[in-house]
């Protein structure tokens, strides 16, 4: 494509990215979340005839009349034995309206970590309720993480509406109170939706037993929630992958920087920064699966060349020359931790953000947030699996991070054991929930590690 990208390839190019949906469920032990996924993929026929075979066969060897449709995602032996779920199960499938990606994630409190993972890329929550229990401390763990993942869509499912005679008085008082939690949060919009995934009221179908609700079904809202924006809305960031160097007889000199555009547009003529060196140069041309562009917009692989010879390397990120990105070595984050061995202050860790990874100290953890009421717990020492708290950071180089409230993709990052290469936790850079007024310790570097 030649020439500049007008408002209706723009609009044409928002709407092939917003065909699919990322969407997470999540829910206290015993809510039905695999039901559910189950429901929907059997429901919207997005079931294999071999895998519902496979899942009537398992069921009658546990003694079950009917398939279990939670077994459809309970893929694992132990899943299976126990009943529960313990890994993240993604799945695909589509209908004719959208595409969709789908992580069933664990209800435990101790797999709160796999939550984090799955929901971290989601654009849409599930979060489900059992209609004869209500909010749950669980409930709003799960709320909280949804908020401080900044997903911009919750649904609230109110499941086993079967066992309370499909009242709406049920379904009305815990919308209510899991709204009136979510808005605290800071959650920008909750969808309540009443159902049974086991009887399959209001999953796909609408349901003949509660004619007091005419809102959409789960599957309808699944294919109607607007998940779009303009991308020019964000500022540009393009984290550089890989520099091209032919030197051919045909491209003696091409010099262009290949990699993902992870927000925003960039266009030819336009002054860019290069960060975290500082130099600054004009995008001359856009290459794009073997062709000459004008503009390049966010997810798209391209290929920059500038005007000037600059020293840019792997990890480099070029922004707007007028972009507000700021490199420093100072980093202070919302983590959660991942792995079974503690995160500790003096801690020397890699820090990996987009392409870059670079040396960094844990210099202090100023607190651990209790999730059930968002309370900090001061001065922890450390965080352990599936702990989120706030750290404080020191790395070898600067970076230029966004702020995850303003990013999801650029402000982001892992830490990861520089011995192993184990991911050790997962960081949202900015405040998040964490309380501006903590007080943030000093600690010595360690020996080797003095940046």
């Amino acid at each position: 494509m030649t020439g500049t990208l007008d408002s209706e390839a723009l609009g044409t190019a928002a709407t092939a990215t917003t065909s699919l949906l990322r969407f997470a469920t999540a829910g206290s032990v015993d809510d039905g979340k695999s039901t559910l996924v189950g429901r929907l993929l059997h429901d919207s026929k997005s079931v294999l005839t071999d895998q519902l075979e496979a899942v009537s066969r398992a069921s009658q060897e546990r003694g079950q009349q009917a398939p279990d449709l939670a077994l459809l995602t309970d893929g694992l032996r132990a899943e299976r034995e126990q009943g529960i779920t313990i890994d993240v199960a993604y799945r695909y499938f589509a209908t004719p309206k959208r595409r969709f990606i789908l992580a069933d994630t664990p209800g435990h409190v101790q797999y709160t970590r796999n939550m984090v993972t799955g929901a971290s890329t989601a654009e849409l929550a599930v979060v489900l309720v059992d209609a004869r229990n209500g909010v749950v401390e669980q409930t709003r763990r799960h709320a909280a993480v949804a908020a401080l993942l900044r997903v911009p869509h919750v649904v609230l499912a109110v499941n086993k509406m079967d066992l309370v005679d499909y009242r709406e008085s049920a379904f009305a008082a815990i919308a209510d109170a899991f709204s009136t939690y979510a808005t605290s949060l800071g959650v920008p919009e909750v969808t309540a939706i009443p159902i049974s995934a086991l009887e399959g009221d209001n999953v796909v179908d609408a349901s003949a037993h509660m004619d007091w609700y005419s809102g959409p079904t789960v599957l309808e809202h699944l294919e109607t929630v607007q998940v779009t924006h303009d991308p020019t809305d964000d500022a540009a960031r393009f984290p550089v992958q890989y520099v091209i160097r032919p030197r051919t007889a045909e491209h003696p000199d091409y010099r262009g920087y290949a990699g993902q555009l992870a927000s925003g547009v960039l266009r030819v003529g336009d002054r860019v920064t290069v960060h975290p060196s500082g130099q600054t140069s004009t995008i001359t041309a856009i290459d794009a699966l073997g062709r000459a562009v004008e503009t390049a917009w966010a997810p798209q692989s391209v290929t920059l060349r500038l005007a000037d010879d600059l020293d840019i390397s792997r990890g480099d990120v070029l922004a707007p020359s007028e972009a507000d990105l700021v490199p420093s070595q100072d980093v202070t984050a919302t983590v959660c931790h991942l792995h079974d061995t503690p995160l500790t202050p003096g801690s020397r860790v890699l820090l990996k953000v987009a392409t870059r990874t670079v040396k960094a100290l844990v210099k202090d953890i100023p607190s651990r947030l209790t999730l059930a009421d968002l309370s900090q717990h001061p001065a922890p020492r450390q965080l352990v699996a599936n702990d989120i708290g706030r750290v404080v950071l020191r790395t070898a180089e600067p970076l230029p991070l966004d702020p995850y409230a303003r990013s999801r993709r650029t402000g982001s990052f892992l830490l990861v054991d520089p011995s192993d290469g184990s991911t050790l936790t997962a960081g949202m850079a900015g405040e998040a929930f964490a309380d501006a007024d903590t007080p943030v310790a000093t600690a010595a570097d360690d020996e080797g590690w003095d940046f």
